[in-house]
């Protein structure tokens, strides 16, 4: 467990690392293949590798997770036109989509449930690490090329798999996959889907139109990076912290506090476009807009643990869950913007976030009463 964490997390770090390489380049891409606002949402949609790590092991499903990422990246780095950049963002989608399916499943076998939470709120830290790194990696690919950058993150990728034949597997969960219907039927398994769903909608609105709003009023890549490395920062400081406010309040707690900032900071977005007061926005929903994951992934594999559905399932259909948040939220939010005006995809964040609220706090009530009965 000592080691496996640590490793875990160097994974999760550059898989994220490579997604959010493209952040600061987006205007560039978008003005290299005259992509509209829609456009730029479709780069960043990725597809769910599925329950691969059901089927062949966690160890083989990270193997093989970063075996497709380790192509991407060198798509990424030959990419000449959109429908190669996208095809590339395609493969990463489905190898990022296997390797945390195999690296948290493996990681919440090895770990007792009462520590669950801040092993997730590390891991989830590393990933947020790695999203800090990208902007980075991007801001020095504007400088050092495109082609340069993105070979050097697949021959991390390489070193990494050599490493994978280090850790002895974990125990094998075999189960089939129809028994991920039976799990729609838990509440608490829903629940712990819809709010590792939400925050991928909002962060790809919020990538998408706070980066072309800030390249709009003249910021350059390498400054546009800076304040994805400055929000990424806070953001990943505050996930270990929020992991152990789980294991110690159970994960409502603090998805009650991720609910209400996240309706705050919506509504502040949809009001300015002024890089003064959109900056400092940007910041500040960091920390309510990543403060679901830790909570949500710990509730995710409680209650598949308490209806006996393997965690390689349960992490599995998180992926698909995720991935279907960040395909809609980038996708959706620059096309309802080009359609309309920025203010309102912020605002129907705003709404999906204070229902959300609602929903939990009756079915806490629920809960409670069922408990006095």
């Amino acid at each position: 467990m000592r080691r496996l964490l640590p490793f875990v997390c160097v994974v999760v770090v550059v898989d994220t690392m490579l997604y959010a390489a493209l952040t600061p380049l987006l205007p560039h891409f978008r003005r290299e293949f005259d992509l509209s606002k829609a456009g730029v949402g479709v780069l960043l949609a990725a597809v769910p590798g599925g329950i691969v790590a059901s089927r062949f092991g966690a160890r083989v499903a990270v193997i093989g997770g970063l075996t497709l990422v380790t192509f991407a990246s060198i798509g990424v780095a030959l990419a000449d036109s959109f429908g190669l950049l996208f095809g590339a963002r395609f493969v990463q989608g489905i190898g990022s989509s296997i390797t945390w399916a195999g690296a948290l499943s493996w990681l919440a076998l090895a770990t007792p449930r009462e520590r669950r939470g801040r092993t997730m709120g590390t891991a989830i830290g590393a990933a947020v690490f790695g999203a800090l790194l990208g902007p980075v990696i991007g801001a020095g690919a504007s400088a050092i090329g495109v082609r340069a950058a993105f070979s050097i993150v697949a021959g991390v990728c390489v070193v990494l798999i050599a490493l994978v034949f280090w850790f002895d597997p974990p125990p094998p969960e075999r189960q089939p996959a129809r028994a991920i219907l039976g799990a729609f039927g838990s509440s608490e398994f829903l629940r712990g889907l819809w709010v590792t769903t939400l925050p991928a909608l909002l962060f790809g609105t919020l990538i998408v139109l706070a980066t072309l709003a800030l390249d709009g009023h003249g910021f350059s890549a390498a400054e546009i990076g800076a304040v994805w490395i400055v929000a990424t920062g806070i953001e990943s400081a505050i996930n270990p912290l929020l992991g152990r406010i789980t294991d110690r309040l159970g994960p409502m707690a603090p998805i009650r506090f991720a609910l209400m900032g996240s309706i705050v900071c919506s509504i502040g977005l949809a009001l300015t476009e002024n890089p003064w007061v959109l900056v400092p926005l940007v910041l500040v929903s960091a920390i309510p807009f990543g403060g679901f994951y830790a909570p949500g992934m710990t509730m995710l594999s409680h209650a598949a643990e308490g209806i006996g559905l393997a965690q390689a399932l349960s992490f599995g259909v998180m992926n698909a869950a995720w991935a279907i948040g960040n395909a809609v939220g980038p996708a959706a939010g620059g096309g309802l913007a080009q359609l309309t005006r920025d203010a309102v995809p912020y605002l129907v964040c705003a709404g999906l976030c204070a229902v959300t609220l609602a929903t939990f706090h009756r079915a806490g009530q629920s809960r409670a009463q069922c408990a006095r009965t």
